[in-house]
């Protein structure tokens, strides 16, 4: 079963750019790697309900959590993951996509 991560992110600062840069440049092609397919990446964002207002929403689709784990504690993203770090406000869920029964 296809799963999702959501990545709510703000960059801390503008003297921050330059690392959040650097991360997006060499995140891509290690959620590639590992399984994973960008279906929204820093989109224009219309709050429907309540008070969220994210400054950037990544969606990224897996086909199973087993992928998701692999990504994120892979070698290849544990090298880059600091550059997230040090320049952004990250909060990151994963949910489970349907079955084609539901």
């Amino acid at each position: 079963m296809a799963v999702y991560v959501i990545i709510d992110i703000s960059v801390r600062e503008q003297a921050a750019q330059a690392d959040y840069a650097q991360y997006i440049e060499k995140v891509g092609p290690i959620v590639e790697e590992y399984g994973g397919r960008y279906l929204a990446r820093g989109g224009k964002i219309t709050p429907v309900a309540g008070d969220w207002k994210p400054e950037r929403i990544i969606l990224i689709e897996f086909p199973s959590s087993n992928h998701v784990a692999q990504w994120w504690n892979s070698p290849e993203y544990k090298a880059i993951a600091g550059l997230r770090e040090r320049s952004t406000l990250a909060r990151a869920i994963i949910v489970e996509g349907c079955s084609e029964s539901t």
